[in-house]
């Protein structure tokens, strides 16, 4: 059992207790970014005289050794070592001797751990910004090549009004755009360095904290060191963040899954994105969107066990806030397999034009526009909403559309009507006379799509 403390005790560690207590089962995943500040850490020591240039050499060449063959396969973190700490400290000292017991000097696990897990989700808020930008992408393709493909919008479930799919799939990217806003901005609130802050106390040694967090790409240094190694509002941030992608990932899942059953059939999903049935020939399954939607669940149990986990630690670092990371390692992966899965399944999608226009006339979603007409006749709003009423009760006994009417039973129902009315309710026109930014028309489309085309171009915001 290689640790690196046990001056003070006198007897072994009980295996199970060390077993129970090690993480070197989940943290060897940030291994590099241990090295990365240790590497920092040294040079800042040689920098203040604390190490000498030839101790640093040493001991920076001996860390990118063993960066190298753990990437290379050539060196394995084992489990007789309690954490990825101890396993670099102890392989760093194999190495280069004494100079290696040098490393740690004006450190503690403490503010070394809490730097290691805010470059690890630093790094992951960047990756996951990019699979964002290209679901982002796939959907401002979609809206270009939709602008006239008519499609029912809903409320409750029930057909409301006519839209366009690139107007549907507009409201999915203003949500993903947020998604992208709350990572920028944990981005920013978290991009300060621990390191210096040691146990909980600072140090005596005269480190510059400055140096330090400005090699490690911060914008300084935290400024209390109880807080530097017990805050993990950041995690707790990410996860927030995490959960949200994952709630518009699930919506978005649940309408690709109505839209793909044969009720629907707005959507043609890709053959290398679905899956049979092993004893129903006739079945293509939407797994993916379904998978999706039930892994959304094991992200938000990780913001949950996070905040359970910190509600009741005293300051400053406790053992409990070991248990940051199982799960958040497992939802970094969870969020980032998803979003790259449901942008592939997006992305080779096919959209059955016909079918959504049908469906779209069939719903009387042009029956707001029929009572518009009437008000444009001078007839009040609320008589307006009673007579298309009954016009849409006569449609579902003749089971027809508004359309399909001749122009003596519109007559029947108010003499305003006349032959314009079917122009007034034809899909075309429905969509195109919303024209006030953010509604489905073609030229307030065009403009959001020019703005979202600005939006990806321009850097991670």
């Amino acid at each position: 059992m290689a640790q690196l403390w046990g001056g003070r005790f006198t007897k072994q560690t009980d295996d199970l207790v060390y077993h129970f207590n090690a993480s070197i089962s989940f943290d060897q995943r940030f291994f590099e970014e241990d090295i990365e500040g240790s590497i920092a850490h040294v040079v800042m020591l040689a920098k203040q005289g604390i190490l000498t240039n030839e101790e640093k050499d040493s001991i920076v060449k001996g860390l990118g050794d063993i960066r190298r063959e753990v990437l290379e396969g050539r060196l394995a973190i084992t489990e007789e070592y309690e954490d990825v700490h101890s396993f670099v400290e102890a392989k760093l000292i194999e190495r280069i001797g004494e100079a290696g017991k040098k490393m740690h000097t004006g450190r503690s696990r403490n503010d070394q751990v809490a730097l290691d897990l805010r470059l690890y989700i630093r790094k992951e808020i960047l990756a996951v910004d990019g699979l964002l930008k290209e679901l982002l992408c796939v959907l401002l393709r979609i809206q270009k090549e939709h602008l006239n493909t008519y499609m029912p919008g809903f409320t409750h479930l029930q057909k409301a009004q006519p839209v366009t799919l690139a107007h549907h799939m507009g409201a999915y990217f203003e949500m993903f755009k947020r998604d992208r806003s709350r990572m920028h901005d944990i981005f920013m609130r978290m991009n300060y360095c621990p390191l210096g802050a040691g146990a909980l106390a600072g140090t005596t040694y005269p480190l510059d904290r400055s140096y330090t967090a400005s090699m490690l790409g911060f914008e300084g240094p935290t400024l209390n060191s109880m807080d530097s190694v017990s805050d993990r509002d950041y995690v707790i941030e990410f996860l927030s963040a995490a959960s949200t992608i994952m709630m518009h990932l699930s919506r978005f899942s649940e309408e690709i899954i109505i839209w793909n059953s044969n009720e629907y059939r707005f959507i043609e999903l890709d053959d290398a994105y679905s899956t049979g049935s092993s004893i129903m020939p006739q079945k293509k399954n939407p797994d993916i969107a379904e998978l999706v939607r039930g892994k959304t669940g094991r992200v938000y149990g990780a913001l949950v066990s996070i905040l359970t986990t910190m509600k009741g630690l005293p300051l400053a670092y406790n053992k409990d806030m070991q248990e940051d990371k199982e799960l958040t390692f497992d939802a970094v992966d969870t969020v980032k397999n998803c979003l790259e899965l449901f942008t592939g399944m997006l992305d080779t999608a096919g959209f059955r034009r016909e079918v959504m226009a049908k469906s779209a006339l069939g719903g009387f979603t042009n029956a707001t526009d029929a009572a518009d007409y009437l008000v444009g006749k001078g007839v009040p709003f609320r008589d307006a909403h009673g007579i298309v009423g009954k016009l849409v009760l006569t449609c579902i006994e003749k089971q027809c559309s508004i359309e399909d009417l001749t122009l003596e039973q519109f007559k029947e129902l108010s003499p305003v009507f006349e032959q314009d009315i079917y122009d007034a309710v034809s899909l075309k026109t429905c969509v195109e006379k919303r024209l006030t930014l953010g509604a489905p028309g073609t030229e307030a489309m065009r403009q959001v799509i020019a703005d979202n085309e600005a939006y990806l171009n321009a850097d991670f915001k």
